[in-house]
């Protein structure tokens, strides 16, 4: 029997293989989106330069907060030249002519065309609306002229909700969609692994739900603050990602990121078996302008792949 000889490859062909993987991650942010509160408002100037120009800003509420807050921001992002998202949050509305006024003034006064639909947290409705579903259908986002719309998904799961209502609420709002014409899309939980979420996509697209999915990420912050906030959030099997940092109060200190999950992801887009995913959207728990400068390092492609270690490092001085 000969002796099999192995060549070795070209540079070129080497090098295209070590490009690939950076260049998936990098087209994975392209387009991403970053939550931010009326009160970071104060730091605009900080971080208004290291987001894309053009970039969607959602707006969330903090329990203080009111919607005239949320519009007057909403009105500051887009003199800042971004295309700010507020959160409608229906168990927070007073009723129809509320919700009516907020979107009026979030149209004429910042030019909002796009928002997020959650429930919200509240237990206890303020007004009419206790699902999201029934806000949708009250009519007030078409009377607005408001037709790009996000709604919310759970990949692992609502401490408030289980799965069978979750799956039940999600039709109620593809239902929505194909009456009224909505280009709907959903925004997902964060999570600290990608195999739920790519799980969870595999299962979505099976059951014929086809629509734009961008996938939530907790941007950089400190271990404590992330479990602090997957904790109140109801995040459950991926909390298992931060579980070899919170053995001491030293790691507790130590920074968690998106890294990992964004390699993970960027890796199963190149199998092909990313389920079609439309972007990225970052929960800043860590601050807005730390996260926004996580993802200008990346897109000016400040980052390098380590041998043997999960995620990637994005180099110092980001």
């Amino acid at each position: 029997m000969g002796r099999t000889v192995t060549h070795p490859q070209p540079a070129s062909v080497e090098a295209a293989t070590d490009a690939a993987e950076p260049q998936a991650i990098q087209a994975l942010l392209r387009g991403c989106s970053i939550e931010a509160a009326a009160q970071d408002g104060a730091q605009l100037p900080a971080w208004a330069a290291l987001l894309p120009a053009g970039a969607d800003v959602y707006i969330t509420w903090r329990p203080d907060d009111t919607y005239h807050r949320a519009v007057a921001f909403a009105a500051q992002l887009r003199r800042a030249g971004f295309n700010p998202v507020p959160h409608v949050i229906a168990r927070s509305l007073a009723g129809f002519t509320q919700a009516q006024d907020f979107l009026a003034r979030a149209r004429g006064e910042a030019d909002v065309a796009q928002v997020l639909v959650i429930a919200g947290d509240v237990d206890k409705p303020v007004g009419p609306f206790a699902s999201a579903a029934q806000l949708l259908d009250s009519g007030v986002f078409a009377a607005a002229g408001i037709r790009r719309i996000g709604v919310a998904a759970y990949p692992e799961g609502h401490p408030k909700v289980g799965t069978a209502l979750l799956d039940q609420a999600l039709r109620a709002k593809l239902d929505f969609a194909k009456r009224s014409g909505a280009a709907l899309y959903i925004v997902t939980q964060f999570c600290f692994e990608a195999a739920p979420i790519l799980a969870w996509l595999k299962q979505a697209r099976a059951a014929g739900i086809d629509l734009p999915v961008r996938v939530g990420l907790a941007g950089p912050a400190n271990v404590r603050t992330l479990l602090k906030f997957a904790l109140y959030c109801g995040v459950g099997p991926s909390m298992r990602a931060l579980g070899t940092h919170a053995t001491t109060i030293g790691r507790l200190l130590a920074t968690g990121g998106p890294e990992a999950v964004m390699r993970d992801l960027a890796a199963a887009d190149i199998a092909g078996a990313a389920g079609g995913v439309a972007g990225l959207h970052f929960f800043p728990f860590g601050g807005v302008a730390r996260t926004a400068r996580m993802i200008r390092a990346v897109s000016d492609g400040k980052f390098h792949i380590v041998p043997g270690k999960k995620g990637f490092e994005v180099d110092a001085g980001r």
